[in-house]
């Protein structure tokens, strides 16, 4: 009898595998795009006997999702692309009461309203990632996890799930034992303490009820997923699996997604499309090596080519350029991103007065954050420009230099080069109802705000 090593097993199931299915090697993929932590045993081995389902968590704490969940939700797509079933569970229930995974205090309570709210939002955003409408057998469904616990009785939870899980294996956990050594005086609550059953219960439910065998997440919730291996074990339902993704920190250590500013948002209306692009464009360049590979989904070859092609000029930043526009479009459509990048030119660009006008209010505000503003009220329109300039703003210090400036073709009015000193600033000058973009030189921006 012919005996292989278990690497040679390994690598003749998924030959087998490949060649028999259209179907992609999904820990092959997260693998070369750095995007495994841990994972665990034969769930390689599970996923290349063939399509297969898994979930991964999003507990409702706030109505928008931001970037900092996206490494789970690119998670979601790729298994999905490798043609497996992705589930969403959004945490109706567990978001009620707060996961003390890496967190240095407990969470705010949310009504059931509020989680309502906030659930929906998600729904809404998860769908541009996720085919959740086709005919495909591994469209993606969302599932809540209020629906299986809001009926569940305490009595009856502790019953049939505390008897299953000791204290001390609970208390093994490293998000319970970092907490503890953290928080020696105020310690940790019954109610987050709990949350490890609770999210181990949904892994039973789903891999009982949808044949979810596998549970996907960030580095930080491998004590909480095994606690959901370890119960479908013990309840003899079978055999189960984790995989986990690094947590994504900047080159400088910071939390990824945050800047000076907050958080970068996947709502338009917390983080404008142009910031969200501005976020990607400005990454280092080891940050864009390492982020086109986690959050694009373009091929390993063409990724290959533009890193490549990168380090050949870097001072170009044509990566951070792929990068931005990938992960812009995914997120918010071509024509943001289009929107976006003409935003970007605005400064140093070759922009004009119509794209400049195409701007809605806080895209405008976001291009021209921190330029000097200067107000007049609207009832003193129309206004000779050098009165504009020079007597109701102080843009310039007189009307002498504003004189020579504009007779010299250096001074622009909305992004329009103008060189008429008896011209009258009017209402049509005015962008979004209230302001008037100046500009002395190349790089000199002000704003007159048109008050009234």
């Amino acid at each position: 009898m012919f005996i292989i090593g278990q690497v040679q097993k390994n690598e003749y199931l998924r030959i087998l595998y490949i060649a028999n299915t259209d179907m992609k090697n999904f820990v092959e993929e997260l693998k070369w795009r750095g995007m495994i932590h841990d994972i665990m045993p034969g769930t390689e081995e599970e996923l290349m006997k063939g399509p297969s389902a898994a979930y991964v968590g999003i507990d409702p704490t706030g109505d928008s999702l931001h970037i900092g969940h996206l490494v789970s939700i690119m998670i979601l797509k790729h298994f999905q692309s490798c043609g497996h079933k992705p589930y969403a569970l959004v945490g109706g229930a567990t978001g009620m009461i707060g996961d003390p995974s890496m967190k240095s205090q407990e969470r705010n309570l949310l009504d059931e309203k509020t989680l309502e709210h906030n659930v929906e939002c998600i729904k809404s955003q998860l769908s541009r990632f996720l085919d959740f409408n086709s005919d495909a057998p591994n469209k993606a469904e969302l599932v809540n996890n209020y629906d299986w616990m809001k009926d569940y009785t305490f009595i009856n939870f502790t019953r049939d799930i505390g008897k299953l899980i000791t204290v001390n294996y609970m208390m093994s956990k490293d998000s319970v034992k970092k907490r503890l050594s953290r928080d020696s005086s105020e310690g940790m609550s019954f109610t987050e303490f709990t949350y490890q059953l609770l999210q181990g219960y949904d892994f039973l439910y789903l891999y009982k009820h949808y044949g979810v065998k596998l549970q996907l997440g960030g580095a930080d919730q491998w004590g909480n997923i095994t606690t959901g291996t370890e119960l479908i074990r013990r309840t003899g339902q079978g055999e189960a699996f984790a995989l986990t993704c690094p947590l994504i920190t900047k080159a400088d250590g910071g939390k990824f997604g945050k800047t000076e500013k907050g958080n970068i948002w996947l709502d338009a209306e917390r983080t404008s499309p142009y910031q969200f692009y501005q976020f990607w464009l400005n990454v280092s360049d080891v940050e864009a090596e390492r982020y086109i590979k986690i959050f694009t989904m373009l091929d390993k070859q063409t990724i290959e080519s533009a890193i490549a092609a990168h380090k050949e000029c870097p001072e170009k930043r044509e990566l951070q350029k792929l990068l931005a526009k990938e992960v812009t479009v995914m997120v918010h459509g071509e024509k943001e991103y289009e929107t976006a990048v003409k935003a970007s030119q605005m400064l140093f660009g070759k922009a004009t007065t119509e794209d400049l006008r195409a701007l809605d209010e806080k895209t405008f505000l976001a291009v021209f954050d921190g330029v000097p503003t200067h107000a007049i009220d609207r009832s003193k329109l129309p206004l000779g420009i050098l009165d504009a300039l020079a007597v109701e703003t102080d843009i310039f210090p007189s009307k002498g230099e504003a004189r020579k400036m504009i007779q010299q073709n250096g001074f622009s009015l909305n992004k329009e080069k103008m060189n008429d000193i008896a011209r009258t600033s009017t209402e049509e000058d005015i962008i979004d109802g209230k302001y008037i973009l100046v500009q002395k030189g190349k790089k000199d921006y002000h704003i007159i705000i048109v008050n009234g």
